[in-house]
């Protein structure tokens, strides 16, 4: 028993000591500035760190968000800009629109074979089908060549079996855009185009006006070296692009809404001929 009552005399003692000190810390804070400041300015930088801390994890959270929300509207850009219609809040005349715009994501790359692929997580059930032309907010990267409900595969413009329609910005001189020099994934060529077009240095490539596949004007890259023998008619030019095909991520499928009229009507043309 007398240990017990020894024991709470003790804390008790322990306590009001703690009480004693907390009340002269009260009076010597509110009795001296320097004190009073020095605490302030403590709780203030330990209060900014919290929020700033605070601050920095939401934003970490919210990226993703963010991001969602800037290619969905890279999307709708796209989508006026393919269809000719105006950045303006008027409704879009359906009659106007001729390409649709689907996002997605490469999900694997090649880019050190002959014939490369990218894979893709959209496929049949979100409405992609073979042909369909396929870029990033820079420029092209390929065509859909097979399919499967979930998935796709693309013919990597780094293959030596893609032929595309591509032109020199602001003209119509338009060729065809190859990958003859297989070790280099940085650079294209532009071939067919005639040796009395003037060419410099830097002049932007876009895709032309000759394909069902992509809408004109998508850049490509930019002329890097080009070379026109004497005994030759065409420029073989150097395309550097715009594109880092090492590093893909979010990717645009586009869907050509008049392309199925378009080729039954070559396809019936050309059977009349024969």
């Amino acid at each position: 028993m007398q240990q017990i009552i020894n024991f709470l005399i003790r804390n008790k003692i322990f306590l009001l000591y703690l009480f004693l000190l907390f009340i002269s810390f009260i009076f010597t804070f509110q009795s001296h500035s320097y004190h009073q400041s020095k605490f302030l300015n403590s709780s203030n930088y330990i209060t900014g760190s919290i929020y700033t801390f605070s601050d920095n994890i939401t934003s970490y959270f919210g990226l993703r968000e963010e991001n969602t929300r800037l290619v969905e509207e890279n999307k709708r850009l796209r989508d006026r800009l393919f269809n000719n219609v105006l950045l303006s809040p008027s409704r879009i005349d359906s009659t106007s629109v001729n390409y649709e715009i689907i996002r997605g994501r490469a999900i694997n790359n090649s880019y050190a074979d002959q014939r490369n692929y990218i894979t893709i997580n959209k496929g049949e059930n979100d409405s992609i089908a073979q042909d369909m032309g396929v870029i990033t907010d820079k420029g092209i990267l390929g065509i859909v060549e097979n399919t499967s409900n979930n998935f796709s595969t693309v013919q990597s413009i780094l293959s030596d079996k893609s032929t595309i329609n591509a032109k020199i910005k602001n003209s119509n001189h338009f060729g065809s855009l190859v990958w003859e020099n297989t070790t280099d994934y940085n650079v294209v060529q532009l071939i067919d185009i005639p040796r009395l077009v003037p060419l410099t240095i830097g002049d932007t490539i876009v895709t032309g006006a000759m394909s069902s596949i992509f809408p004109e004007n998508i850049p490509i890259g930019t002329i890097k070296s080009f070379d026109l023998d004497n005994s030759k008619s065409f420029y073989f030019i150097n395309v550097e692009l715009f594109n880092d095909m090492t590093n893909i991520g979010t990717i645009y499928i586009i869907k050509n809404l008049n392309r199925k009229e378009v080729l039954e009507l070559e396809a019936e043309t050309e059977a009349n001929d024969q």
